[in-house]
């Protein structure tokens, strides 16, 4: 078996869509797996959709996620350049051969010649049937041919056989088998000696010795014509194995992942910010997701281990990868549980690790150490890390109002106020103010007094939070200070009872 080589080929025209990271994600884990190397390739023939800035783009998401590229144009191999629009000299050389053996065919046919034919006749296409009555190396003589060349006028056609069965085994789908007929003679090189995608992608595959082109679905309709081409150059033998990995489907309903559904839905499509219009749109960085949690996330979109474990590092993913396991139909991406994996990852780290994802603005109040305390108590809470503290705005500030169904239901104007107004003066006297030491005088009041945990337990939260819920009750009053939670003990034994006036 032939060495291992893999390419992710995008064009830098924009930002890398979250489709095309999937797609480098599952060539790096197929390299990686293999002990083959993964190459980015940047397919930058068509020179009118360049977008400045996009080639650093999709190199800095890739590092992001943790699949640098083994070679690429800042990291060169031995088979570069890795920028099409570099390698010209190369392509003319074969379309050339193409020329010289019959297999192509210089075309002359203006834009508005080619749009009165599909205008007049639905579905006409350029192909064997219709190339003979066109403006073409077939019908024009030799002469003319050389005037229109020589004029700069022109583009090279593949010219496809007819009633010839093209067939290949994709590595998901199994035997794929495309008549030639059904084809038609796709453009391969421009008269501004660019060639066209199928060329390119043809010719560089072969001469970079790719062994596996994995790819999108929407390429799968093209594999039969670069099938042919390999061919038609002599390297019917040397061709890649093909995968095409599944669409990735909108949330809901029929159809591709669009900028649409993410703008009606409001997660990002990119994995990176990218300026838009000169708007930044932020991408899955920005939101706050790590790039871990994403390349599990994606890396489910179309495949599967066959088990019930979901969470999986990079290393993981590597060893248990398989082609065989990623599936034909299409991957609805699914945003919330894209979060869910975010959570997951977030819930298993460090304290010290989290805080350097609070923004400066959110934690400017709080020590170091209370920081760090905040973080522990809310990693299991948040699904962001930027969110510990601004998910729990009790910490920032005293409530100005308290949840109004756990106040209607289990503040009893009876008992509540007594027990706050008992456990302030049992806080006042604790000098060490350590969430232990304060659990312990709660216990101890609440079975001096025969009282219910949960009455006793829900006062003192309603005072110092606001609201029925939360991480431990005697760490948020640690995190506060003994000065914050006896004035908000004081002060909210008269605010719950108006706001209970009120509500009844």
């Amino acid at each position: 078996m032939k060495d291992i080589r893999v390419r992710f080929a995008p064009s830098p025209t924009g930002a890398l869509h979250i489709g095309g990271l999937r797609t480098a994600l599952f060539n790096y884990i197929f390299a990686r797996k293999n002990n083959g190397a993964f190459v980015l390739r940047l397919e930058d023939t068509d020179q009118t959709r360049f977008v400045a800035g996009a080639e650093k783009y999709i190199i800095d998401a890739l590092k992001w996620c943790g699949i640098e590229p083994d070679e690429y144009a800042d990291k060169p191999g031995d088979f570069g350049p890795y920028r099409q629009s570099e390698r010209l000299e190369l392509y003319k050389k074969e379309v050339d051969r193409l020329l010289s053996n019959g297999s192509a065919y210089w075309a002359f046919d203006s834009a508005e010649e080619l749009d009165e034919r599909r205008k007049a006749i639905d579905n006409w296409k350029y192909d064997h049937a219709t190339r003979e009555s066109m403006k073409n190396q077939l019908t024009l003589s030799k002469e003319e041919v050389a005037a229109l060349i020589e004029k700069g006028e022109g583009v090279v056609r593949l010219r496809m056989p007819v009633d010839q069965e093209i067939s290949f085994i994709d590595e998901i789908r199994g035997k794929v088998t495309v008549n030639s007929s059904e084809l038609d003679d796709k453009i391969i090189y421009k008269s501004d000696g660019f060639p066209t995608y199928h060329l390119a992608n043809v010719v560089d595959d072969h001469f970079m010795k790719i062994s596996h082109v994995i790819r999108g679905e929407e390429w799968l309709p093209s594999a039969p014509l670069h099938i042919y081409l390999f061919e038609c150059l002599g390297w019917e033998d040397e061709k890649p194995h093909y995968a095409h990995l599944p669409l990735l489907l909108k949330p809901e309903g029929p159809g591709k992942l669009s900028k649409r559904d993410a703008e009606k839905h409001g997660f990002p499509l990119f994995p990176l910010e990218w300026n838009f219009d000169g708007k930044m749109t932020p991408g899955f960085k920005e939101m706050g997701f790590f790039p871990e949690a994403l390349t599990n996330f994606l890396a489910f979109l179309g495949w599967n281990p066959g088990t019930e474990k979901e969470i999986y590092s990079l290393k993981e993913l590597i060893k248990d990868f398989s082609l065989e396991r990623v599936n034909k139909s299409g991957a609805r991406f699914d945003y919330e549980k894209a979060k869910w994996y975010n959570q997951e990852y977030l819930k298993t780290m460090s304290a010290s690790d989290l805080v350097h994802f609070i923004p400066n603005n959110d934690s400017s109040n709080f020590t170091e150490q209370q920081v760090l305390k905040i973080a522990e108590l809310m990693k299991e809470r948040v699904v962001f890390a930027k969110d510990l503290i601004n998910e729990a705005p009790y910490f920032l500030q005293a409530p100005t109002e308290y949840h109004e169904k756990t106040v209607r239901k289990k503040w009893k104007s009876d008992v509540s106020p007594k027990i706050l107004q008992d456990m302030t003066v049992r806080f006042e006297q604790i000098e060490d103010f350590q969430a232990a030491i304060l659990e312990e005088a709660f216990k101890s009041y609440v079975e001096e007094n025969e009282l219910g945990f949960g009455v006793a337990m829900i006062a003192l939260r309603l005072a110092l939070t606001g609201v029925g819920g939360g991480p431990g009750l005697f760490q948020i009053s640690e995190v506060l200070g003994k000065e914050e939670v006896l004035k908000r003990m004081r002060e909210g034994v008269s605010k719950i009872e108006q706001q209970k006036e009120a509500l009844v």
